[in-house]
This record gives C-alpha cells, sequence and structure tokens, in this order.
C-alpha cells in the first residue's frame, strides 16, 4: 500500500483545521503524528479514513484518490477516539459480529489477539462493564483482527500494543499511530510527523 497526501486543507465554522498539509506513507512503516489537542491529527485521520472529505488538495491510496473512485480505503482498520461496541455483548461476541460482515477474521485468531492484550476470550462479562482501559484495547485489537493493510490509531493505549503494531507493520501494513508520549514514538516508528494549528511543522525520520 502507498498513500499520497497532496496540499490538503479543510476549514470548519471559520476555523482552518489543516492548513496544506502533505506527505507520502508507504507500506511496512509506521508513522508518527505528535502534538497538542487541537493540532490537527485526529482531522487528519478522518480524511485518511475518508470520514471527512477536505475542501481541497487529494488523498491518494495505491493511486485512488479519495471520494472519486473509492470513498474509503479498501483494507482499513482504524480506532479514532472512543471507540463504539454492543454493550451487551461480550468482547469476543462483539468481535464475531464484526467478522461476521466480511468473514474474514477466524475464531482462533481473534482469540489470540485477545489474549495478546490481556483480554481473557473466555470472559463472558458484558463490555458495558468494562474499565476505560478495557475498552480502548478492545478497540484496538477491533481494528486489528482482519489484518488490514492500512491501520490508524489515535492515542488510545499505544503503549499496550506496541508489540503487535510492530509485527503489524513487519508484516507489510502501513500504520499511522497518534500519540502525545514522544518516548512511545521513538521506540516504534520509523517517522514522527510534528503538527501545530493545523499544519506540518517538521519530519523526523529515522
Amino acid at each position: 500500500m502507498y498513500l499520497e497526501i497532496k496540499n490538503i486543507s479543510k476549514t470548519i465554522k471559520g476555523n482552518r483545521v489543516l492548513d496544506d498539509i502533505s506527505a507520502s506513507m508507504e507500506c511496512g512503516k509506521i508513522y508518527g503524528f505528535r502534538g497538542q489537542n487541537g493540532s490537527g491529527k485526529t482531522m487528519l485521520m478522518r480524511c485518511i479514513c475518508g470520514l471527512v472529505i477536505p475542501d481541497n488538495g487529494a488523498i491518494i491510496v495505491d493511486g485512488d484518490e479519495l471520494g472519486k473512485r473509492i470513498s474509503f480505503p479498501e483494507s482499513l482498520g482504524a480506532l479514532i477516539e472512543n471507540p463504539g461496541f454492543i454493550e451487551h455483548y461480550s468482547a469476543l461476541d462483539n468481535m464475531r459480529a464484526i467478522a461476521s460482515i466480511k468473514g474474514i477474521a477466524l475464531e482462533n485468531e481473534m482469540r489470540e489477539i485477545l489474549q495478546e492484550v490481556g483480554l481473557d476470550p473466555d470472559e463472558k462479562k458484558s463490555v458495558k462493564k468494562y474499565s476505560l482501559g478495557m475498552r480502548q484495547k478492545l478497540g484496538i485489537v477491533i481494528a486489528l483482527m482482519e489484518n488490514p493493510e492500512l491501520i490508524i490509531l489515535d492515542e488510545k493505549s499505544v503503549e499496550k500494543v506496541k508489540k503487535i503494531i510492530k509485527q503489524r507493520a513487519e508484516a507489510g501494513a502501513l500504520i499511522i499511530v497518534s500519540c502525545h508520549d514522544r518516548e512511545i514514538l521513538d521506540q516504534i516508528a520509523d517517522s514522527i510527523y510534528y503538527m501545530e494549528e493545523g499544519k506540518i511543522i517538521r519530519n523526523e525520520k529515522k
């Protein structure tokens, strides 16, 4: 997978939340985004997912521009802000419900990834009784579970799944991670973009 962001901007209620953003990203690498709240990280991720259309510029995934031939990246796993679940289902049943749509994830794979993040696949407790940390872990698991080619994780519990993220990159996924913690990004990212007031102010490559 190859992702190209070409001079995108977005203004909401008179506020320019993205200002002429450009970047190129390729499969097998982890890209970190760092900046204060309101710097534009989450809005950029929404645009890459196809959830928000930029006012100008283009986002191109493997040669196809979002909003033209495709509306969303075809192989995408994303967790942006708070994950949504079927609250009265267990963790595994939530995963089964999503897996039934595409029919990709196998039962043993779902169990394995739950165990990797420290969640018990045989736990019958409904998700509505989960702590915030457990919900965040499950959200990441669901984003990762069908081995998507593009993985986008916004802030949530990245430290707890560093090993899995690295493994997915080594297997060929393109991974975008937003995180306030410079140390964590230094540990996992091949390249770190710093954002401020809707702009990329610098890019540190390793």
